[in-house]
């Protein structure tokens, strides 16, 4: 029998605390879109944020909507309805924008150290080589790595056969739990998938170790006090991120995720698509003067309004 539906009952156990689960996590995803939605708009309006940062910034903001706008929706329907069901369609297709998110973030967050780089190691031709064109081709070729990337490995999962088990043990369509479930030879799939996961997280991390080894090697060399902090505190935020980024893929899919464990990977993926897209504007925000600078022009003559 051929399955044409899966079950996504990660959470079935929660059910009876299901409506403040269900509070919960539609709190923290209006905040995440919220936060992230201003991120841009301030990008795309404010005089004092047109330097390349603020570019790629954007873009990883439109990438954790991706993220969570892909999986939360279907999570909070599941919660608040009780029905657990995805068509097999809707579930490759979840995994395809899922691959997509989390392939254009590892790469967005390799260009912007490049870019912190840049700014640090070689300040006084930064402007000029990071152009308008090079910052196009910057944000557009980590989207079009991983829309094809992740094409591949939906099409390759689209082959192989599920039988009688359509049970996900799992509140999205991930790899692992799909693959379990196949009655069919999914070596090729799961080859292929490892090769380009280490492919798009070790030659990224590995950028991104070297950057920052040059840019602290640069910073130490600034004579003065204030220089060193103004220049710490310009990749402070960036690498805030990387760490929580890295960390969760690491926790995620690097530990096993059988028996026992299963809770605590579906607990952590909850953490990585739900809490990691909330914490990158709350950090940038937090840590950036320029953007509390442009947020507070924005809210202040609204206060003022208001008490009028």
């Amino acid at each position: 029998m051929t399955v044409s539906e899966f079950h996504l009952v990660a959470f079935q156990n929660l059910q009876k605390f299901r409506l403040i689960f269900f509070g919960i996590i539609l709190m923290l995803y209006l905040v995440t879109l919220i936060g992230n939605l201003i991120i841009i708009f301030l990008v795309s309006t404010s005089p004092r944020l047109k330097s390349p940062m603020y570019f790629f910034l954007s873009q990883l903001s439109l990438c954790d909507i991706l993220l969570t706008t892909n999986i939360v929706p279907n999570l909070l329907n599941n919660v608040l309805t009780k029905r657990d069901t995805i068509s097999v369609t809707g579930c490759l297709t979840q995994f395809y924008f899922f691959g997509v998110s989390i392939v254009t973030e590892c790469l967005l967050l390799t260009v912007m150290s490049f870019d912190r780089y840049m700014a640090i190691c070689n300040p006084l031709h930064y402007h000029s080589i990071m152009s308008l064109k090079l910052r196009l081709h910057l944000v557009l070729w980590p989207w079009i790595i991983s829309f094809v990337l992740s094409l591949d490995i939906t099409l390759l999962l689209n082959q192989i056969h599920f039988c009688s088990n359509n049970v996900i043990d799992h509140f999205f369509c991930d790899f692992a739990p799909l693959v379990e479930l196949s009655c069919s030879d999914t070596s090729l799939v799961e080859m292929e998938d490892l090769v380009i996961c280490l492919i798009i997280s070790f030659f990224p991390f590995a950028f991104i170790v070297l950057t920052y080894t040059q840019i602290v090697i640069a910073i130490i060399k600034i004579p003065s006090t204030s220089g060193r902090h103004k220049a710490f505190s310009t990749c402070s935020s960036h690498l805030t991120v990387v760490s929580m980024y890295y960390g969760a893929i690491i926790a995620i899919y690097v530990s096993p995720s059988r028996g026992s464990l299963k809770d605590i990977t579906k607990l952590l993926s909850l953490i990585y698509t739900v809490m990691t897209p909330l914490f990158n504007p709350v950090i940038y925000s937090l840590r950036n003067q320029e953007i509390r600078d442009a947020l507070g022009k924005i809210i202040k003559p609204m206060l003022k309004g208001h008490s009028l």
